[in-house]
C-alpha cells in the first residue's frame, strides 16, 4: 500500500497566502470567471455606493445603515468563496514549492560526438543529448538510460527513501531529471527540452495555473448561469409589480433577495472543489495530467491489471518438488538445486533456498565443476553441463519433453497429470530432466498480493469489473483470477489483447482504467480513459498516460478510482445541500419580501421571523457563513463508501438533502433572533 502525504488541513503558510489572495482574486477581470460570486460583487458594489448615496436612485435616506450592513454582509460572502479557492490553491502551492527545491541549476557532463566530455548547465541541454552522471551528481533532465547500471535516490520526487535501480533497456531505463546517482554512473540521453521536463510539468499542475474545467463540472457552471439569470430576471420583475401596487422595495433588499436566490453556496465552492480534487490525487503520489483524468476516475466502469506485480508479487518462488513414479524425491531436490546453483533468478535463487531446507547438501563448490546454461527465449531452458557429460535442465514442460524424446527418452504417463496440477494451483510447472530421463516438476508459486480479494469485492460494490491481464496459460490465469477475487482474465495476453479488451469494453459504453509502464503498455495506456503510469516505467508509457505514480505501485489504480468517485459525491453532496439550501432560504425571505405586497402571504412565514428587512439580513447573513463552513468538507471531501448508486443516492439525499433544507432553517431562525432586537433599536 502506497503512503500518504500529510493530510493536515491548512497550515500558518496556506492561510496567510490563501487570505491575500482572498483580496486578489476580487478582481472583476478575474471574478467574472465564476458568473454567480460575480453577480455578487456587483451587487456589493452597488449597496456600497448606496451605503454612501442612500438616494442615488430614488431610495430613502432611512436605508443608509442598512444598505451598508447589506454592503459588508456581501463583501465578505465573495471574501469566503475567494478563501475557499485560495486554500485549495494554497495546498497544491505548498506543494510545488517543496517540488521546487529539486529543481535547480546543475551542471551536466554533455558527451560530444568525439566522445569527450563538455561540462555546460542543465539548462543548456537539448533533446538527444547524451550525457554522464556519476555517483552524488544529480540527473539533469528526464532522460532514458543508454549505457550502465546504477541506483538512484528518486525521494525527491517519490518521498521513498529507498534508492532505485536503472539500467539500459527493458522497461526501467526512465530517469527523472532532479533525481540523484547514488552508486556507479549511467551515460542517459536526454528526452524532453528545457522547462519541458516531468518535474516541470508536476510543479505546473500542482499550482493549478493549468487547470481547466471538467466536462461535468462545465455543465454544473452552466446550470449556476442559467439559474442566476432567471432570478435576476424574477428579482428586476419585482419592481413594476411593486409600483403598480404602491409599495417600495428598497434596491439593498432586491439584492440581498437575489444573492440568496441565486446558487451563491455551490457557486462559491465548485472551483475549490475540483483544485482540492486535484490536490487529493497529488498527495497520494499521483501527478494526474489534467482534472478531467480526476474526473474520469469517478466514473470508472471497467479495470484492466496486469496480473504481475499487480495481483500477484511478481517473483515465481519454488514451494514444492513433484517426482515422477519411479523417482525419489531427494534425486529431484538434488538435480533442481544443481541445475539453479548459478541461476540468478529469483525462481532459481528460490529453488536452491528450498532444496536446502528440504536437506540437499550441495553447494557453491558444486557449481565450479559444471558449466551453466542460461534461460533462452528460443529453448526455454536453462541447467547445467556437468564435466562428466551430464546434462540437466529445467524449464517449460513442453520443452523438456521435446529435449528427451530428441536424446531417445520416454515421457513419463503421470507427467502430464503433475504439469495440470500445478497449473491448477495457480502456480507455474517447471520440468526438470537429467540427459534422456525426465525426474519430475518443481512447482513456481505466484503470491496474490494481500487484501485484493476484498478491494475488489469493494470495487464489485460499486459497479466496476475487473479484468486481469497475463501471459500465463488458461488453466494458471484462472486459478490467480479465482484467488484474487477479479471478473474476468485474459490468459497468453498480448499488448495487442489489451487494446483490444479496451476498446470491446469501451464499445459497449464503459470507461475503462488500466496501468502500465513499459513501451509495450504505452498504445493501451492512451486508449484507456485512465491510464495510470508508473514513474519507473519507459518514457512511452508515462507520455501515453494521463496520470502517473510516483511511487510505481500499480495496485495504486484501486486508490485513484475511489479518489475520482470521491470527488464526484463530493460535488453531488454539496450541490444537494446548496439546492436544499436555498429552498429554506426562499421560505425566510419570499415571504418576507411579498407580505409588503400582499399581507396574506404571511401565511407563508413559517419561521415566523420577526420582520421583512430581519428576515432578509438573516438569509443573507446566513448565504455567507455557511460557504467557510463547507470549505473543510470541500477540502477533505465526502466520506467514500463503496455501495450501489441507488443506496448512495438515498444517503446523500439523506444527510445532504435533509440536511440542506434543516440546517439553514434552524441558523436563520437563530440569526433572526439575534438580528432583530438590533435592528429595532437602529429603527429598522
Amino acid at each position: 500500500m502506497a503512503k500518504k502525504k500529510s493530510t493536515k488541513f491548512v497550515t500558518k503558510d496556506i492561510l496567510r497566502s490563501s487570505i491575500i489572495g482572498s483580496f486578489q482574486k476580487l478582481d472583476p477581470r478575474y471574478m467574472v470567471k465564476n458568473p454567480v460570486m460575480f453577480v455578487v460583487e456587483i451587487g456589493f458594489l452597488i449597496t456600497l455606493v448606496l451605503t454612501f448615496f442612500p438616494t442615488l436612485f430614488g431610495g430613502g435616506a432611512q436605508y443608509q445603515l442598512y444598505n451598508g450592513i447589506v454592503s459588508v454582509i456581501l463583501f465578505i460572502t465573495v471574501l469566503f468563496a475567494n478563501f475557499a479557492e485560495s486554500v485549495a490553491e494554497g495546498r497544491g502551492k505548498a506543494q510545488a514549492a517543496s517540488l521546487k527545491k529539486t529543481k535547480q541549476d546543475t551542471k551536466a557532463r554533455l558527451i560530444l560526438p568525439d566522445g569527450s566530455e563538455k561540462t555546460i548547465s542543465a539548462s543548456e541541454l537539448k533533446k538527444n543529448d547524451i550525457v554522464l552522471v556519476k555517483a552524488g551528481e544529480v540527473i539533469p533532465n528526464d532522460g532514458e538510460v543508454i549505457e550502465g547500471i546504477a541506483s538512484v535516490d528518486e525521494s525527491a520526487i517519490t518521498g521513498e527513501s529507498a534508492p532505485v535501480t536503472r539500467e539500459s533497456g527493458g522497461d526501467f531505463s526512465s530517469v527523472t531529471g532532479g533525481t540523484t546517482v547514488v552508486s556507479d554512473w549511467l551515460k542517459i540521453r536526454i528526452v524532453a527540452e528545457p522547462g519541458h521536463s516531468f518535474l516541470d510539468k508536476m510543479i505546473s499542475l500542482v499550482e493549478g495555473a493549468s487547470r481547466q474545467k471538467t466536462p461535468n463540472e462545465i455543465a454544473l457552471n452552466t446550470l449556476l448561469i442559467v439559474l442566476t439569470l432567471i432570478f435576476l430576471i424574477v428579482v428586476v420583475t419585482l419592481y413594476p409589480f411593486a409600483a403598480y401596487l404602491g409599495v417600495e422595495i428598497p434596491i439593498s433588499w432586491a439584492i440581498a433577495l437575489m444573492v440568496c436566490l441565486i446558487p451563491t453556496t455551490i457557486g462559491g465552492l465548485l472551483s475549490a472543489i475540483g483544485i482540492a480534487g486535484m490536490d487529493r490525487v497529488t498527495r497520494f503520489n499521483v501527478i494526474a495530467m489534467s482534472g478531467k483524468a480526476v474526473e474520469a476516475c469517478g466514473d470508472v466502469d471497467t479495470m484492466i491489471l496486469d496480473k504481475t506485480g499487480t495481483i500477484t508479487y511478481g517473483n515465481r518462488l519454488a514451494a514444492e518438488f513433484y517426482p515422477v513414479s519411479g523417482v525419489e524425491k531427494e534425486e529431484l531436490v538434488d538435480y533442481s538445486v544443481m541445475s539453479s546453483l548459478m541461476d540468478q533468478t529469483p525462481e532459481g535463487k528460490s529453488t536452491v533456498e528450498l532444496g536446502r531446507q528440504m536437506g540437499c547438501a550441495l553447494d557453491d563448490r558444486v557449481a565450479q565443476q559444471m558449466t551453466f546454461v542460461e534461460f533462452t527465449a528460443q529453448t526455454k531452458m536453462s541447467g547445467a553441463d556437468l564435466k562428466d557429460g551430464t546434462v540437466v535442465r529445467k524449464g517449460a514442460s513442453e520443452a523438456i519433453r521435446t529435449f528427451v524424446r530428441e536424446k531417445g527418452g520416454a515421457i513419463p504417463p503421470d507427467l502430464e497429470e503433475i504439469v495440470t496440477n500445478v497449473s491448477n494451483l495457480g502456480g507455474t510447472p517447471l520440468t526438470v530432466c537429467v540427459d534422456n530421463r525426465i525426474l519430475g516438476v518443481i512447482y513456481l508459486k505466484d503470491t496474490v498480493k494481500p487484501g485484493l480479494v476484498e478491494r475488489f469485492a469493494r470495487l464489485r460494490e460499486i459497479g466496476i469489473k475487473t479484468i486481469m491481464c497475463t501471459g500465463d496459460n488458461p488453466l494458471t490465469a484462472a486459478t490467480i483470477a479465482r484467488e484474487a477475487g477479479v471478473d474476468g482474465f485474459i490468459a497468453e495476453c498480448k499488448p495487442e489483447d489489451k487494446i483490444e479488451a479496451i476498446k470491446k469494453e469501451q464499445a459497449e459504453g464503459k470507461l475503462v482504467a488500466m496501468t502500465g509502464d513499459g513501451t509495450n503498455d504505452a498504445p493501451a495506456l492512451a486508449q484507456a480513459d485512465v491510464g495510470l503510469a508508473m514513474n519507473s516505467g519507459t518514457q512511452a508509457a508515462k507520455e501515453a498516460a494521463n496520470m502517473v505514480d510516483l511511487d510505481s505501485d500499480p495496485t495504486k489504480i484501486l486508490e485513484v478510482v475511489e479518489i475520482g468517485k470521491q470527488l464526484l459525491i463530493t460535488r453531488g453532496s454539496l450541490t444537494t445541500f446548496s439546492v436544499a439550501n436555498d429552498i429554506a432560504k426562499y421560505f425566510a425571505i419570499i415571504p418576507a419580501m411579498f407580505t409588503m405586497v400582499l399581507p396574506q402571504m404571511q401565511i407563508l412565514n413559517i419561521m415566523h421571523l420577526a420582520t421583512p428587512a430581519s428576515a432578509i439580513l438573516s438569509a443573507l447573513i446566513f448565504n455567507a457563513i455557511i460557504i467557510p463552513g463547507l470549505i473543510p468538507i470541500a477540502m477533505k471531501g465526502v466520506a467514500y463508501k463503496p455501495m450501489k448508486a441507488e443506496k448512495l443516492l438515498l444517503r446523500n439525499m439523506g444527510i445532504y438533502g435533509l440536511g440542506g433544507v434543516i440546517v439553514p432553517f434552524v441558523g436563520i431562525k437563530l440569526i433572526d433572533l439575534a438580528v432583530a432586537p438590533l435592528l429595532a433599536l437602529a429603527g429598522m
